[in-house]
């Protein structure tokens, strides 16, 4: 089966049912919505939030199987480590992770992960996700990824429009066209009227109760070629530039890392203004998969088990007298009493109260933390590394305390302070230390002194997370305070 565009690109749909699957993941997002737990260090789609697996962890298992390829995962330079860990933890080890040099919308990310999965066969379907979205009934999704999959290889790009029950003003919507075989026994599949982006209340009131709308979910399916065809034919500087990144990209441990000067050429557009509002093969599927991009905490509250008070409980919290909350603690006691409606989020270093009608101003909140340069609203207490994690503990004048966790096998660059010496003490594992000459190895309750300007190391030479309390002392204990001369991670 032949398409022509109106750019006269050939588009080859094969006959075959046989052909994969390729999932493309995308891994971005500002960490914004969902704070103090999510920020842009450690975004949404890397916490456990809606079941005990992470958001990113939920989105790979349901892409693995017979019918998949393995994934492609587009995500920027700060969060590889991260993603990769996702991917051995999902037995996904043999995916594909495309690092951005800079935000440039889902265009270019899209047009990335479809050139390079053209490379192995450009009749592969994409099925194009975020990484952080929910769905209550996963047991639907095949009979709607085998419905997608048909009519994909009939040359369409086919979205996801999800049923919507509520309101909603965080999403948008897409407006029913015709039947796309009209008189066929099973035409639930429609050709897209038009997208609407997020409505105020009385608009989205109004949709909700007229019927034919439904929420536009940002999931796609399409053939590699077919994409890329519509690419060229309505946004070609993001394509050609794109495919200039691809070609000048390098390979960075297991990262393919896309040469920063062309791609920074590519326009900041998103796919749906690139081609779904433009092409003339996007169609809809409706579906009902209870689905959620979790966008806000007054969604996890939709989503979460609730009490006979109907409060939703993460962590160490105690309730009195309180009826529909959300309370999350992670970590320390949290108790509330007598209230209604409210989200209450606690972490290390931040607390936050809202009502739940207003989750969706946490963005606002979050913006003026960063007029005021608060790190919080960036940075966790607890920031995540190749090879393990540290978090602070205290912070005084002159000094400050970390704990360190250092994963199994894992050792930190080789490296030097000009400001600052540290001491170090196990608390358990072993550890090997590289201070200038010396390799020491301590056990539990063992320390070590590293004056400042020292050349030193840290590795775990065992089978279980070695774990250390740092203390550093000097004028400056800035992260930027470090010369590194050897790095198993690659970096400077």
């Amino acid at each position: 089966m032949t398409f022509m565009t109106a750019t006269d690109v050939t588009v080859s749909v094969p006959e075959s049912r046989n052909r994969t699957i390729t999932p493309v993941i995308l891994s971005g997002g500002t960490g914004t919505r969902l704070w103090p737990v999510s920020r842009a260090s450690h975004p949404k789609q890397f916490w456990a939030l809606a079941s005990s697996r992470t958001m990113i962890g939920e989105t790979l298992q349901r892409a693995t199987g017979t019918t998949f390829a393995p994934p492609i995962v587009v995500c920027n330079n700060a969060h590889r480590f991260l993603v990769a860990e996702q991917l051995r933890e999902n037995g996904c080890e043999d995916g594909r992770i495309i690092l951005e040099p800079a935000v440039r919308n889902t265009a270019a990310a899209i047009a990335a992960a479809a050139l390079l999965a053209a490379q192995d066969d450009p009749e592969t379907l994409l099925w194009i996700m975020a990484a952080d979205a929910v769905f209550r009934y996963p047991e639907r999704l095949p009979a709607v990824l085998e419905k997608a999959s048909t009519v994909a290889r009939e040359g369409y790009i086919v979205t996801f429009g999800m049923k919507p029950d509520v309101p909603e003003t965080g999403y948008g919507y897409i407006r029913l066209g015709a039947p796309l075989h009209p008189g066929h026994p099973d035409d639930s599949v429609y050709r897209v009227a038009r997208f609407i982006e997020k409505p105020d209340h009385l608009h989205a009131t109004e949709m909700l109760n007229e019927g034919g709308y439904l929420w536009n979910s940002g999931m796609f399916l399409a053939s590699a070629s077919v994409m890329l065809a519509e690419l060229k034919r309505h946004e070609p500087d993001v394509l050609e530039n794109v495919r200039h990144a691809l070609l000048g990209s390098e390979n960075d441990l297991t990262f393919r890392r896309l040469e920063a000067t062309a791609f920074l050429r590519s326009p900041n557009v998103s796919i749906n203004y690139a081609v779904m509002e433009r092409t003339d093969r996007a169609v809809v599927i409706p579906a009902d998969l209870g689905w959620s991009d979790v966008g806000n905490w007054n969604a996890l509250w939709e989503l979460g088990d609730k009490d006979a008070c109907g409060n939703v409980v993460v962590g160490d919290v105690v309730l009195e007298q309180s009826h529909n909350c959300y309370v999350r603690s992670e970590g320390m006691l949290t108790a509330v009493a007598g209230l209604t409606d409210i989200v209450l989020v606690v972490t290390p270093d931040a607390v936050l109260a809202i009502h739940r009608d207003y989750a969706q101003d946490v963005s606002a909140l979050v913006s003026q933390l960063k007029k005021a340069n608060r790190a919080e609203a960036e940075i966790h207490n607890r920031c995540y590394r190749p090879w393990g994690f540290y978090e602070g503990l205290i912070q005084g004048e002159r000094f400050q305390v970390k704990r360190i966790v250092v994963y199994p096998g894992q050792k930190l660059s080789l490296q030097k302070h000009f400001h600052r010496a540290e001491h170090w003490v196990v608390v358990s594992g072993t550890a090997i230390v590289t201070r200038n000459e010396e390799k020491l190895m301590l056990q539990e309750n063992e320390s070590v002194y590293l004056p400042l300007g020292c050349m030193h190391r840290l590795e775990n030479p065992g089978r279980i997370p070695l774990t250390l309390i740092e203390v550093q002392s000097g004028p400056y204990l800035g992260e930027d305070d470090i010369v590194r001369f050897e790095d198993t991670y690659g970096r400077q």
